[in-house]
C-alpha cells in the first residue's frame, strides 16, 4: 500500500466517521427540540389549569361572602323575631 492509498483511506474513514457524528448530533438535536415541544404543550396545559382553578377559587370566595351576608340577615331576622331562639340554636352549635 503506498502512502497517497493510505492517506486517502485515512480520510475516508474520517468523513466517515464525521458522518456519523453528525448524524448522532442531528438525532439527539432532534430529540431534546422534541422533548422541549412536549414540555412546553405541558406548562401550557399546567397553567391553563391553573387559571380555572384561580377563577374557581374566586367564584367560590363570592359565593362564601354572600353565604355569609346571607347568614348574617338571618341572624337579624331571627333575633329581632324571637332573640330566645337564637340563643337556643347557638348553644346547640
Amino acid at each position: 500500500m503506498n502512502t497517497t492509498t493510505l492517506i486517502l483511506n485515512t480520510f475516508g474513514l474520517c468523513g466517515i466517521l464525521a458522518t456519523i457524528v453528525g448524524g448522532f448530533v442531528v438525532v439527539r438535536a432532534t430529540k431534546e427540540a422534541k422533548t422541549a415541544e412536549v414540555w412546553k404543550a405541558e406548562a401550557e396545559a399546567q397553567k391553563a389549569r391553573g387559571d380555572r382553578l384561580e377563577l374557581d377559587l374566586t367564584e367560590i370566595k363570592e359565593r362564601l361572602k354572600r353565604i355569609e351576608q346571607e347568614n348574617a340577615r338571618l341572624i337579624q331576622i331571627l333575633t329581632a323575631i324571637d332573640p330566645e331562639r337564637l340563643l337556643i340554636l347557638r348553644r346547640t352549635e
